[in-house]
């Protein structure tokens, strides 16, 4: 059996918050922080997350997909490293992800931080290539907006 085509695709994803920019790379950047916005969601059991932020380091989320998923069960592994770091300003990070042991996706992540006069504008820009058995670019999407939404909620407890 031929393997399928890659699918690439990139799309960009702006949220403004009402807190410092300080505030915000510190959410995407301490592991305690990040850990409540990104890796304890719900639907999921026995999420394990652990975080190396600096250059060179790394980031892993280990889950298994809950029942309200077509893949109950099923191990979910995001494994991240960090390209290029400037503090308040810029992530930068290329990740895989497997689903069940086989890969789904490489992507390249980038997150800027804007100051402006209400707040943070958060910009991340998103490049993939989605593999055999992958979520694909519309659910992946749909996942990181939701992450958003959450990072946002958690901003004025950060």
């Amino acid at each position: 059996m031929e393997p399928q085509p890659v699918l690439p695709s990139t799309f960009v994803i702006e949220r403004r918050y009402p807190a410092s920019r300080e505030r915000v790379f510190a959410a995407l950047s301490r592991e305690d922080q990040k850990r409540r916005w990104y890796a304890d969601r719900d639907g999921r059991e026995g999420t394990e997350f652990e975080m190396d932020f600096r250059v060179g380091g790394r980031s892993i989320s280990r889950t298994r997909m809950g029942a309200d998923t077509p893949f109950e069960g099923v191990e979910l592994v995001s494994e991240e490293y960090f390209h290029n770091i400037v503090p308040d300003r810029r992530i930068v990070s290329a990740a895989t992800m497997t689903l069940g042991g086989r890969p789904i996706s490489v992507a390249l992540l980038t997150i800027e931080l804007v100051a402006t006069d209400s707040g943070t504008d958060l910009i991340c820009t998103h490049q993939a290539v989605f593999l055999e058995g992958a979520d694909g670019p519309e659910m992946r999407e749909h996942g990181w907006r939701v992450l958003f939404d959450r990072l946002g909620a958690i901003l004025p407890e950060a």
